[in-house]
């Protein structure tokens, strides 16, 4: 099995990444999903501030690899790439149980990032402080440890057509497992 795990801040591109991913046929997963789905289960309206507590209340009950360890029994292709990593404890939880793991962190600016997320058009659109609040919030869960541990890296800065033609040639690299 060939699992690419992404850890990238809000906006930084791993949900574009994850599209460039299902053009070349893997099947992804995403893990604001099963967040999303507690979320849900627990009668919760999809908020921000709902989705991030149930978020840090499930790391501070279950530990911060919780997440991963519920993305587990959804892994279930051979190529598989799983987008939304958060912190270096599930970096550690998809070391643990795939030995064909590559991380890959997607890197842009927080000024790049503020500007997509403002162009979002599925909601949830927020003002400064509150981008940096989450910015915050992620870091504090470990992402950036996160980014520590991963084995490429994609610079977002550019146009998105010149990042889904890096996010292709390098997700064909990985799929081939040549050297960075």
């Amino acid at each position: 099995m060939r699992l690419i795990v992404t850890v990238g801040m809000p906006g930084a591109g791993t949900d574009e990444l994850a599209d460039v991913a299902r053009s070349l046929n893997l099947a992804t997963l995403k893990m604001g999903d099963l967040v999303r789905d507690e979320t849900r289960r627990r009668g919760l309206q999809l908020t921000n501030q709902n989705i991030a507590r149930i978020a840090s209340e499930e790391r501070e009950k279950h530990g911060p690899g919780v997440w991963a360890q519920r993305a587990l029994p959804k892994i279930t292709e051979t190529k598989m790439l799983v987008n939304g990593c958060r912190s270096d404890g599930e970096v550690t939880v998809f070391r643990h149980n795939f030995g064909d793991l590559f991380v890959l962190g997607v890197y842009s600016s927080p000024e790049s990032r503020y500007d997509r997320m403002l162009q979002r058009t599925r909601g949830g659109n927020e003002g400064l402080q509150e981008f940096y609040e989450r910015d915050r919030r992620e870091l504090k869960w470990g992402i950036g440890n996160a980014f520590a541990l991963a084995d490429g890296m994609l610079i977002n800065e550019g146009p998105l057509p010149e990042f889904r033609v890096q996010a292709r040639t390098m997700l064909e690299r990985i799929l081939r497992k040549e050297p960075e």
